[in-house]
């Protein structure tokens, strides 16, 4: 025979617990191992039943000091700490751990709602619409300062003869004979553990209580009409691809009643033709010729989010030189400042040459300022191209 555990041991509670605490320890366990949250779980059941025995114990001022005193022995004859415990002095416990509301009319208490599907108070399901999605592109310079987008959409709206209940003027409703307007009906299921109520959604009224009489003629008892509707969508900067932005209460709303669902935004970058995004930088690639490279540039135009910037080439500027324009990057998500244009020189060597130009090449190919030098500050090739890559 097994022993027996503790019952402070089983509610995880000291000895000098009050009642409040015992309420409140045995609240936990009961909902931890209910059956129905651990189907064909015998652990879970007989946890379940253990502790309903040890807060029935404990509840009660007699039987707890004849506990205290004796232990499990001296419960003999005081109930059910002495041996079998019915399911049904379990659930009748319910009464007082949750409040006793049977008595008041308003239907099963909150411990048999939790654990039977049950919705709002008065049994009535509360209903969600569904979601609805949609893709939007953005170009670079939406998504570099963040912009605000106007979009059309149809959605299932509220009907506004009916009011969204489908009866006609809002007004043709029964109480639902079957489940009486609690929109559940219950029935007594016999279990390993004893009788236990189940309750499930009214099959005639599918949970709403009532029953349309009289159709509305806008919405043919739906409660709901689509329509087309134009959405103002702001964009905050620094988004990117896949990211899914969501508008509460933009998407539709259920049949006859209830909250609508959300519009789901899913960003989509339009690639810009010369600018290249990396995280909060931009980058662009600005081509020079050799002689611009070695004389340098006074004035270069270039393509930036917001329009094109003039930039000084310096003198002596090598292949993979960058050029930082500071804050001309893209808003970070998160409000930690922008980003900045990085602006990476690549020098073009032309791959054929007149006799001319090779004549003169050759001349300056003697030129001691045209010999490679390495400079101690000067980054190799291999540097470049991993800081290009790794910014």
């Amino acid at each position: 025979m097994a022993t027996k555990r503790d019952y402070y041991e089983v509610l995880g509670v000291g000895k000098n617990a009050d009642v409040d605490e015992i309420k409140k320890a045995y609240r936990k366990k009961a909902i931890e191992f209910h059956p129905d949250k651990n189907p064909d779980n015998p652990a879970a059941e007989d946890k379940f039943k253990e502790a309903a025995e040890a807060y029935d114990v404990l509840s009660t001022p007699e039987k707890r000091k004849q506990y205290d005193r004796f232990g499990h022995q001296g419960m003999g004859g005081m109930g059910s700490g002495g041996g079998g415990f019915d399911m049904n002095d379990i659930f009748s416990q319910f009464s007082d751990i949750f409040g006793n509301q049977r008595s008041s009319g308003r239907g099963r208490n909150p411990f048999e709602e939790m654990f039977s599907g049950g919705g709002s108070s008065g049994g009535h399901r509360h209903k969600r619409g569904s979601n609805l999605r949609i893709k939007l592109r953005l170009t670079l310079q939406d998504i570099a300062d963040g912009a605000e987008k106007q979009v059309k959409i149809k959605r299932h709206v509220t009907c506004k003869p009916c009011g969204g209940n489908g009866s006609k003027n809002g007004k043709a409703l029964k109480t639902c004979p079957t489940c009486k307007g609690s929109g559940q009906t219950q029935r007594v299921v016999n279990t390993m553990l004893g009788q236990m109520l189940s309750a499930e959604t009214c099959r005639t009224c599918q949970g709403e209580g009532t029953i349309v009489e009289q159709k509305c003629e806008s919405c043919s008892a739906e409660g709901r009409v689509l329509e087309e509707e134009t959405i103002t969508i702001k964009i905050p900067g620094g988004v990117m691809e896949g990211m899914q932005l969501s508008m509460q209460g933009k998407g539709n709303v259920p049949p006859r009643g209830g909250s609508a669902g959300d519009l789901i935004i899913l960003v989509e970058e339009e690639q810009h033709l010369v600018l290249h995004r990396e995280g909060k930088n931009i980058i662009y690639e600005q081509k020079i010729s050799f002689a611009d490279a070695a004389l340098g540039i006074n004035e270069v135009e270039i393509p930036t989010v917001n329009g094109s910037q003039k930039i000084n080439i310096p003198a002596g500027t090598q292949p993979g030189d960058m050029i930082t324009l500071k804050g001309k990057g893209i808003k970070d998500i998160e409000g930690y400042g922008k980003g900045d244009q990085l602006v990476y020189v690549n020098v073009w060597i032309p791959k054929s040459l007149t006799k001319q130009e090779r004549e003169l090449l050759e001349q300056l190919k003697e030129s001691n300022n045209f010999v490679p030098k390495a400079e101690k500050s000067e980054k190799s090739i291999f540097t470049r191209v991993r800081d290009f890559f790794s910014f």
